[in-house]
């Protein structure tokens, strides 16, 4: 056989488990999104708007705290009554963000149908404002809407190309692994150690030498 043959049967031996494991975990990541049931998103505005002026800090803080309730059971009550679904189904389905700088809450909603998203996002924005509007007086800001949800134009889950490249890379890293552990050189068995002789009781070697010692004494000259 040749150099090159043996070299090719060495790559072999050595990198099959990654040359398995990554056309299978692309493989698998595709059918995820070729199969997976479609998700859709759409947004919906909430900004702040601060009843002093000059206080733009102050409704940029206040729409980071709003931004974080927007997912809480205390603001979800009253979008889950309007969408007649349980406050923890529609808590899966909608989120909060804000911005660093600016005092506005996008509420993002998602579900199986682009309607559905545009209903929970703009249900979780009127229900934002409408809790706000409650403590008004002692914040000294309130929630204005700002726009309403869009219908997405396609589903924003699964992407086929971003789930390939994620099986692709657990393919990846599922071979390394496996070639780690074949790799690691196997324990050698501990030497067997030899046992001490057993040592002789105390006296005994003693007690030879004095009935030597007596028998001499004891023979006649």
């Amino acid at each position: 056989m040749s150099e090159l043959g043996r070299s090719a049967r060495a790559l072999t031996r050595r990198w099959w488990p990654v040359a398995l494991a990554v056309p299978l975990g692309a493989l698998a990541g595709a059918g995820y999104g070729l199969l997976a049931h479609p998700s859709y998103a759409a947004n919906s505005y909430v900004v702040v708007v601060s009843q002093g002026p000059g206080e733009s800090s102050t409704a940029v803080n206040f729409a980071q705290a709003y931004g974080r309730l927007a997912g809480q059971p205390q603001v979800l009550a009253g979008a889950a009554a309007q969408l007649d679904e349980t406050i923890a189904e529609l808590a899966e389905r909608v989120r909060g963000t804000t911005s660093p700088d600016a005092p506005v809450i996008e509420i993002t909603g998602t579900g199986e149908r682009p309607k559905e998203a545009v209903r929970a996002a703009d249900a979780v924005a009127r229900s934002l404002v409408a809790f706000a509007d409650t403590s008004s007086k002692e914040t000294g800001v309130r929630l204005v809407p700002l726009a309403p949800a869009a219908a997405p134009e396609g589903p924003s889950s699964p992407s086929v190309q971003l789930d390939t490249a994620v099986g692709t890379a657990a393919g990846v890293l599922v071979g390394a692994l496996v070639m780690m552990t074949r790799r690691r050189p196997a324990t050698a068995p501990a030497a067997a150690v030899p046992l001490p002789a057993p040592a002789s009781a105390p006296g005994t070697r003693a007690g030879g030498a004095g009935a030597v010692e007596a028998r001499k004494a004891g023979s006649p000259a």
